[in-house]
């Protein structure tokens, strides 16, 4: 028996699109509200413009691919609350502690 060279399976699995949410929140609204998403191009420019703008930019593909399913200028779903109130609790107190203390702050979990 001559033995033969075995490759991993070829992954047939159509490639993943990059996607992006932006979400806001204004204290007069009951919860934050999706203000841009899309695919591919349009996700490059929604993180590229957040960056720019000196916004954080969260990864989260489980929370993005919710948030997706969410109509553009619509208030998230109280399903998705608890993760998204994590996630905003997180980025305030970064926003309130000094250079010197941002080592010291864990990164969110949100659980979705």
């Amino acid at each position: 028996m001559t033995p033969t060279n075995t490759l991993p399976p070829e992954d047939t699995s159509p490639p993943k699109r990059q996607q992006a949410v932006a979400i806001a929140y204004d204290g007069n609204d009951a919860a934050p509200r999706v203000v841009a998403k899309g695919y591919g191009p349009i996700a490059d420019n929604i993180v590229r413009t957040a960056r720019d703008n000196g916004l954080y930019v969260h990864e989260s593909t489980e929370l993005v691919g919710l948030l997706m399913q969410v109509d553009l200028d619509a208030q998230i779903p109280p399903q998705l609350y608890t993760a998204v109130a994590t996630l905003l609790a997180w980025l305030y107190r970064l926003e309130s502690r000094s250079p010197d203390d941002l080592g010291a702050i864990d990164s969110p979990h949100p659980t979705v």
